[in-house]
């Protein structure tokens, strides 16, 4: 079985809000009420292009992975250049808020186009038209609608969201990757075919964290900590080949996190989410037919310390049946007398950044692990990821409040399990780049 690779309260807790707050720009350039000033109308957003320049591996030398995240140039060279977005696409977000009877109301919609040219139906999935490329003369870009959710709930009840928003597991670690707004690792703009957004650290010690149907409660803040438990509409696997079932329960998420001030600039922030799912198939296998199914399951823990202009931040996850790069890609050996078996997975990433006025120099590290699911698989797949790993290093220049300019060096490396094949592919990325957020 082989991998598929993709290429992730009130308006102000919004996703895109976060973003810009992570990167010290403000949200909410444009608020606007109605004639009583019942209802405020907000828009923010941000756009970020970069020129990414990959070296990627030598065809000749490069090892066949399976679920490996590292470019492999081709006959005509190694080399690859895209103009394109980085880990980010482009976002216009919209909300209404206004309170009634006690309660806060709010709703978004968040609307996130690319600039690349990429007309295979998803800005995000690739299709392979047009000789593998999508990127050809007459195309147009991609507009990839992640969000849209209403929220109501007040400080002493807690706050109900429900709609289709950002996930728990692995939002923390994506939301303070230094490389959102650049690149990190290419992905896809590595590839003749490039996506609305790169890679950053996905794969790279986290799993994309995903937008999602879902149905959660926030509880009020409890002296530093907060919980949220919710479920959501299940995701199907990508990269399981029987027929798929109907799901028979909605997936669970829950997050714990304790935010503590020490002191003026100086802020610890803990969190731990979990997320579990069932995945029902049907195997092609003969003479009958066999229906499996196997859980999906994840746990993470992520820290950040804000001491004046340094900030550090630890992540880990562990899970099963969930794969390493996107939520239930490659999770789960689907071959073999009992289809079904998960794989265990788990990662980390570390982080160090540091401001000198309008400039942040940072740098980070990510692992991501992927195991057999048994010695059937191990049979079956020889060439299946063992690990994929990054180093990024980073300049942020803030030209202005919100205009940033950035440059970014990454080395990426992928290695299978199997030590007696060409096992390690290895590749190095180049960006630099401007993000404009309002």
């Amino acid at each position: 079985m082989k991998s598929i690779l993709v290429s992730k309260r009130t308006l102000r807790s919004s996703v895109a809000g976060a973003i810009l707050a992570v990167l010290s720009i403000p949200a909410g350039a444009i608020d606007l009420k109605n004639a009583d000033g019942s209802w405020t109308f907000s828009f923010n957003g941000e756009i970020n292009v970069d020129y990414i320049y990959s070296s990627c591996e030598t065809p000749s030398q490069a090892a066949s992975i399976a679920g490996g995240l590292t470019c492999v140039g081709s006959a005509s060279g190694t080399n690859v250049s895209n103009v394109g977005n980085g880990l980010l696409p482009a976002a216009f977000s919209f909300g209404v808020a206004t309170t009634q009877d006690g309660i806060d109301l709010a709703a978004h919609l968040g609307l996130y186009p690319g600039i690349a040219t990429n007309d295979g139906g998803s800005p995000n999935l690739q299709g392979t038209e047009n000789n593998g490329s999508t990127n050809t003369a007459l195309g147009t870009t991609g507009l990839d609608i992640r969000q849209v959710y209403m929220t109501f709930g007040n400080k002493d009840m807690g706050t109900f969201t429900l709609g289709r928003n950002i996930g728990l597991f692995g939002a923390d670690v994506i939301l303070n990757d230094m490389t959102l707004p650049g690149v990190g690792a290419p992905g896809s703009a590595a590839s003749p075919a490039p996506s609305n957004t790169t890679l950053g650290g996905i794969g790279f010690g986290y799993i994309y964290t995903d937008w999602l149907a879902q149905m959660d409660y926030t509880t009020p803040d409890m002296s530093g900590f907060a919980v949220t438990v919710g479920i959501f509409d299940p995701l199907n696997s990508l990269s399981d080949t029987g027929a798929v079932e109907t799901k028979k329960a909605p997936g669970a998420h829950a997050k714990l996190t304790y935010t503590l001030a020490i002191a003026e600039g100086t802020k610890l922030y803990l969190s731990a989410a979990f997320l579990t799912q069932q995945q029902d198939y049907l195997a092609p296998t003969t003479p009958t037919p066999t229906s499996y199914s196997y859980n999906g399951t994840g746990a993470d823990f992520f820290a950040k310390f804000d001491l004046q202009d340094l900030e550090l931040i630890g992540y880990y996850y562990h899970a099963k049946g969930l794969g390493s790069t996107a939520l239930f890609d490659g999770g789960a050996f689907d071959g073999g007398p009992t289809p079904g078996q998960t794989r265990t997975s788990s990662g980390y990433l570390g982080q160090v950044t540091y401001k000198f006025g309008p400039v942040k120099l940072g740098v980070n590290y990510g692992r991501s692990i992927l195991d057999y699911a048994n010695a059937f698989d191990q049979a079956a797949n020889p060439d299946l990821l063992a690990n994929n790993q990054k180093f990024t290093v980073g300049v942020y220049y803030s030209l202005t409040k919100a205009l940033m300019l950035l440059a970014e060096g990454s080395r990426v490396e992928s290695h299978s399990q199997d030590p007696t094949l060409p096992h390690t592919n290895g590749a190095s990325t180049f960006n630099i780049g401007a993000y404009l957020g309002f």
